[in-house]
């Protein structure tokens, strides 16, 4: 890895950026998860309706498709017998953990209620797809609060002011991950350990970092402004908005600024001050370990 860590710890090269890790993954054989022709039933059970949140999958992030889970994280145990949809799919978790070969997921089934692996914030948190198409010029990511949970088809990262939005939204991140990150087939494949620990923003400076976080903010205003859009819709390569592009324009002047970079940038530009940035600080980390 470029990044340095142990097993326990992950360090960040970029002292301003949180950690990224993978979604809330479920194990539940379906069960926990609620699509969109189950909805109706289980909105019905009142009992079951208290626990009904939207869920983000890769697909629900991207395209805007919709899904639900059964969040059960407060569940009141008496519930369970108040309604016999929710003893049912419970049971039907227990059931399948119980019956697997991994050691882990048959410990699981002794709490056949929650997610297997949680990871859900109870701030805002930046929600980014594990892949995205190369043709798109920016990566797309998205911002959610902490009723909508996110699921392990997608890496998040706590983020109640923005900043780690804005920086992954930006043409500076995009080039990083092109250049070091990997590929499933001709796609861009995101990773928190190859991509994100090593993407080396330096230091920033009060104003520096307050004017990433407007850029961000405008990119979402611009978004907005087409709410029925999704991901897909709004960064298709052939039909981006004008008032998009022009976000993303100012966010990119903020993010190329905390490089040191000023006006009309290349995309080469930006890779050489992005490798620059890596080997200082890279250099200033080999400097600060003990001997």
């Amino acid at each position: 890895a470029l990044a340095r860590g142990t097993s326990d710890i992950v360090v960040l090269l970029a002292p301003d950026l949180p950690p990224m890790v993978f979604g809330n993954m479920a194990r539940d054989d379906g069960n926990l998860l609620v699509e969109p022709e189950d909805y109706p039933t289980i909105a019905a059970d009142p009992i079951a309706a208290k626990y009904l949140r939207p869920f983000v999958g890769a697909r629900q992030l991207l395209h805007n498709e919709p899904r639900w889970c059964l969040w059960l994280v407060d569940l009141d145990p008496s519930d369970i017998a108040r309604s016999p949809l929710l003893k049912a799919r419970l049971d039907a978790v227990r059931q399948f953990r119980a019956a697997s070969k991994a050691p882990s997921t048959r410990q699981m089934a002794e709490t056949p209620h929650l997610f297997g692996q949680r990871s859900q914030p109870d701030t805002p948190y930046v929600c980014v797809p594990r892949h995205a198409s190369e043709t798109r010029k920016f990566f797309p990511t998205a911002l959610f609060g902490p009723e909508v949970i996110c699921g392990d088809a997608n890496f998040k990262a706590d983020d109640p002011d923005g900043l780690a939005f804005a920086v992954i939204s930006s043409s500076a991140f995009v080039t990083w991950q092109k250049a070091v990150g990997g590929r499933i087939k001709s796609d861009l494949r995101f990773s928190n350990t190859l991509t994100w620990n090593t993407f080396p923003l330096p230091a920033l400076a009060a104003d520096q970092r307050a004017a990433i976080i407007v850029g961000g903010k405008a990119v979402l205003e611009a978004r907005a402004a087409h709410p029925e859009r999704s991901l897909a819709d709004h960064y298709n390569p052939l039909a981006m908005a004008p008032e998009l592009l022009r976000a993303h324009r100012q966010l990119d002047t903020a993010v190329d600024k905390a490089l040191g970079l000023r006006g009309s940038v290349t995309e080469a530009a930006r890779l050489r001050a992005l490798f620059t940035a890596y080997e200082q600080l890279t250099t200033a980390d080999e400097l600060a370990l003990p001997t």
